[in-house]
């Protein structure tokens, strides 16, 4: 009886704590990242998609940082900017949608999205395809 509690309570904290995992790709003060779907890729079972909601808090940054592989960004509330290291910044406002992909010459694309409001949130869907195995992002460290 005590092995079932502890096969029971060990499985309950390994599930909670892969859940808070992959809503928290990395952590990063005023935005947060909640995973809605990991799937495998019917196209290439090499590969996964997932797709998230990262939401920022005003003036919040995400961090330079880089995915490795494809990724997309939709625009659903507020207003930021995304710069490309190397490229001009690109103005993100609801509707838009942006698209960046890892050059096998280059595979870090590495960028930071900025809320550009000091008083209402950002709000973006992102959906990656990636490797299997590959955490969401690298953070580049400051």
């Amino acid at each position: 009886m005590r092995s079932i509690r502890f096969v029971r309570l060990t499985a309950l904290l390994v599930g909670g704590l892969a859940l808070w995992a992959s809503g928290n790709v990395f952590a990063q003060e005023g935005l947060t990242r909640t995973v809605l779907m990991k799937k495998d890729l019917e196209a290439d079972p090499k590969k996964e998609v997932t797709v998230f909601i990262a939401e920022y808090k005003p003036g919040a940054k995400s961090g330079k940082h880089y995915h490795p592989g494809q990724e997309f960004i939709y625009v659903l509330e507020g207003e930021g900017v995304m710069e490309e290291v190397g490229k001009a910044p690109v103005p993100m406002k609801p509707g838009v949608l942006l698209y960046f992909q890892s050059d096998p010459k280059n595979p870090a694309y590495v960028h930071e999205a900025t809320n550009l409001s000091k008083t209402a949130g950002m709000k973006l869907v992102v959906t990656l395809i990636t490797e299997k195995g590959q955490p969401l992002a690298y953070p580049l460290k400051q």
